[in-house]
């Protein structure tokens, strides 16, 4: 990151870059940044596009070879083409020959460090990858947009609003800015005004359905999946959703008998200390092995919903009944 933002200032332009990773919001910010740097906003004559899995690697070079128009470079910018994820040879090979007028950009959700071409960017050009930001990052950035309203906001506040928003940057940034103008014309931000203008994720109703599910509230946890089926989430998203749960409490689990500590099983579950929290007490009211045949269990009945023998719909209710009915 620090790179791009030198090679800006500096106006001095490696031949291709590669952006990617799983953090969109910076990966996204740092592409315009490159991109406006490049190419003025209206030049549509010497900035082509690309996106989505059907990019062709010779569309690619031709478009490569395309003299720019009356302007010092041709910007190419090929979006979540997954060039990266398969053989794409010639581009490989084309990366040693590329035009003194071209700029290639690659904005990639996920690459194979092995391939050809992700070698021959490196080695040609400049690639970085834009990884999640840690939990202490993320406070830092949410508490400094606060700070810059001058809007405070009490630490347990803090943590209620990670609970709804979760760790995308994206998602922070849209709630903060609903917040924001929420209290406008007050100085603290209160858990009131977040649990009554944040929208909570599709993840958290699935996990208050989880833990639902495990207090034997059958009918709490029904009731909230009638409410994601309003809201039109797809039941197999939903199955998805849950079996994701019920593996990462089967995970916890294992790790808290394996005596780890808390560190360790915020790193191997991939969550965010405050989400432990609430992990704990749920995953705790099943074994070891409930958790671990719950798992087979979601694995089985995804695919008789996709082999037909199930309908998606009553999947996702049989399995809520199966685990909140009372032992």
């Amino acid at each position: 990151m620090k790179r791009i933002s030198e090679d800006i200032k500096n106006k001095k332009w490696e031949k291709v870059y590669l952006l990617y990773g799983e953090e969109d919001y910076v990966k996204n910010a740092y592409r315009d940044k490159l991109v406006q740097s490049l190419v003025k906003p209206e030049d549509t004559m010497n900035l082509t596009r690309f996106e989505g899995q059907g990019c062709d690697e010779q569309e690619i070079i031709a478009q490569a070879e395309t003299m720019p128009f009356f302007a010092p470079r041709r910007v190419i910018l090929a979006e979540d083409s997954g060039l990266f994820k398969r053989k794409a040879e010639d581009l490989a090979d084309y990366m040693k020959n590329l035009p003194d007028y071209l700029v290639l950009v690659f904005v990639e959700s996920d690459v194979d460090k092995r391939s050809r071409l992700y070698k021959a960017v490196k080695k040609y050009g400049h690639a970085a990858e834009f990884v999640r930001q840690t939990e202490d990052v993320l406070h830092r950035w949410f508490l400094a947009r606060l700070k810059k309203e001058n809007k405070k906001i009490r630490r347990e506040d803090v943590g209620l609003f990670f609970q709804m928003t979760g760790d995308d940057m994206s998602t922070i940034s849209n709630e903060t800015e609903k917040l924001l103008c929420y209290t406008m014309g007050r100085d603290e931000i209160t858990g009131e005004d977040i649990r009554a203008i944040c929208t909570q994720r599709v993840q958290n109703r699935v996990f208050d359905m989880v833990r639902a599910v495990s207090t034997h509230r059958q009918r709490e946890a029904l009731d909230l999946y009638y409410d994601l089926l309003a809201l039109k989430e797809p039941p197999m998203r939903i199955l998805y959703l849950l079996a994701q749960e019920f593996n990462r409490l089967y995970q916890i689990r294992a790790l808290l008998a394996d005596g780890e500590p808390d560190d360790v099983i915020i790193k191997k579950a991939g969550i965010p200390s405050f989400a432990l929290r609430k992990y704990m007490p749920v995953c705790k009211s099943y074994t070891e092995s409930e958790l671990r045949e719950a798992v087979a269990d979601f694995v089985r009945t995804e695919t008789d919903v996709k082999t037909g023998r199930l309908k998606d719909e009553l999947s996702v209710e049989m399995m809520i009944v199966k685990y909140s009915a009372v032992k």
